[in-house]
């Protein structure tokens, strides 16, 4: 039976992922801003959530949508000034919710004055800012390695006759985190938005400082299918989870603990062993690295129950749980599963031990949106059409409400806007998933069996989830209908909540698709 947990906020709580392009536009050019965000505070507040997480808002060509930082201690003006950030978060502290920005520490945009000055010559002070290689005997590329967004890993700079890493676009070269000047600059940019007064960050794509120095080819996958992308025709042998990028994180996280009550929250995708690895020897790792499982979970009671099992064995002594439905890279968990069991992913995520963290629109229950060719923007799908890996129809606007911006802008969205549903409408329906999630995190909030209490898996049968969650002398059990037919359970304790939130008794049966918290002290 897992313990319960201390007095750490980001044990407590429960974070927002805001994408600023889509979340609110303040100017009327189509894009989401920070004085847009700061204007749909109290929909946060009103939702219950404890922080929120806001992608990249840095300066930035925007060749990957602000995962291209040209300048890591400003803010791009298409989302405002630093002055507007300063009283976002002024106002977020003053309602109570913690912000977390997004540290980009694995690449920066070929449009960086490190990177410009790295290029201009082979005898550059900043040259081994890089990752800089001869190219191969008879040409070509140093290795075999792989971008994520499709062709190789490598691009050749003319003026200099060398080849650049870049594992994500050639706009978005790799740093040289073994360079001890790249350490200092890149920590000091942690320390620049700590000193401002935010609460963490989240790090991105943490399993990619760092790669092999010996440029040891990647293995090929012969299990691999084009819907996995093309970076996946390779197992990443030598260029994920490198001994040396998890002693960066550790040197990072010794940058956190100089500021109290901040945390560190680490995207690294891989198996659960990768994934629990950046807890760190004697937790000195990331707080919480980004538990990914659910994402592309098989959806039965069964699988899901002994994934919860795995992942909870898995977690080193003292470390906490977090778990993740979606996020703007990934399809959107109602597309995933169909609406009705999206009200029981969110009841499974907002009860399960650990910190859970919503992506914006999940709360009302939001689908992948129809984004039309001519309207594509992300550079993934536009480099690899075709195949669905595009982020696009899981990135589009907030719908707030059904005026002809939707609430989100008085201008043109840079991306289609759903019209499947809105805040406005949810707001006013006492059954809609916008209600479900605010009586859930209205519970979670008055519960600590649901917040820092224990687990216990009880049964997975008949595709029903059964767990106890217990703090003190609070036991409550909660059973989840992954099935669409009714299912009759032991009829035990006093209903608390359900996914239909009309539902007042229960009588021992199990609606489809229906999940239960019930009081069973």
């Amino acid at each position: 039976m897992a313990s319960a947990a201390g007095d750490d906020w980001w044990k407590r709580g429960v974070i927002y992922q805001i994408y600023p392009r889509s979340f609110q536009d303040s100017d009327g050019d189509g894009i989401g801003d920070l004085r847009g965000i700061e204007s749909r505070l109290q929909h946060l507040a009103e939702l219950g959530v404890d922080a929120i997480w806001i992608s990249p808002i840095f300066p930035s060509p925007m060749a990957d949508f602000g995962y291209d930082i040209s300048d890591y201690c400003g803010i791009d003006p298409m989302f405002g000034t630093l002055e507007d950030f300063d009283r976002l978060l002024a106002a977020a502290h003053d309602r109570g919710l913690r912000l977390l920005l997004d540290f980009v520490p694995s690449h920066t945009s070929d449009r960086h004055p490190w990177f410009e000055e790295s290029r201009a010559s082979r005898q550059s002070a900043r040259r081994d800012w890089y990752v800089w290689r001869d190219p191969a005997p008879g040409g070509g590329p140093p290795n075999n390695w792989l971008s994520e967004f499709g062709g190789p890993a490598w691009s050749f700079d003319e003026a200099t006759g060398q080849y650049y890493l870049h594992i994500y676009l050639p706009q978005q070269p790799a740093l040289n985190w073994r360079n001890p000047d790249v350490r200092s600059a890149m920590l000091d940019v942690l320390r620049f938005w700590f000193e401002r007064g935010v609460d963490g960050f989240r790090v991105d794509a943490a399993e990619h400082l760092a790669p092999d120095e010996h440029l040891r080819d990647n293995y090929s996958n012969p299990d691999w299918q084009p819907h996995m992308g093309p970076a996946r025709s390779m197992f990443r042998t030598h260029t994920a989870h490198q001994p040396e990028g998890h002693r960066v994180v550790r040197e990072m996280r010794r940058v956190a603990d100089a500021y109290p009550d901040r945390v560190l929250i680490g995207e690294a995708y891989g198996t659960i062993e990768e994934v629990v690895s950046y807890y760190g020897p004697e937790l000195g790792g990331f707080h919480l690295p980004f538990n990914f499982a659910l994402i592309d979970a098989l959806w039965d009671a069964a699988h899901i129950a002994a994934l919860v099992d795995d992942y909870e064995a898995a977690l080193p002594e003292g470390a906490w749980p977090n778990w993740v439905l979606g996020n703007h890279d990934r399809a959107r968990i109602a597309s995933r599963v169909g609406p009705a069991q999206a009200r029981i992913a969110a009841m499974l995520l907002l009860t399960l031990r650990g910190t859970p963290t919503i992506y914006q629109g999940d709360e009302l229950g939001l689908e992948n949106a129809d984004v039309p060719p001519e309207a594509v923007q992300d550079p993934w799908e536009l480099n690899v059409p075709g195949q669905g890996l595009g982020r696009d129809p899981v990135r589009t606007p907030m719908p707030w409400d059904a005026s002809p911006g939707a609430g989100f802008t008085a201008g043109r969205p840079w991306l289609p806007i759903s019209t499947q549903t809105n805040v406005a409408v949810q707001a006013q329906e006492p059954a809609s998933m916008l209600t479900l999630h605010r009586r859930l995190l209205t519970l979670r909030r008055a519960e600590p069996a649901l917040s820092v209490g224990s687990y216990r898996t009880i049964s997975a049968q008949d595709d029903v989830f059964v767990y106890e969650r217990r703090h003190a002398d609070r036991r409550l059990v909660v059973m989840l209908n992954f099935s669409s037919e009714l299912r009759h359970v032991r009829p035990s304790g006093r209903l608390v909540l359900s996914t239909n939130v009309d539902r007042s008794e229960f009588d021992g049966t199990l609606l489809p698709d229906e999940g239960l918290v019930l009081d069973e002290s």
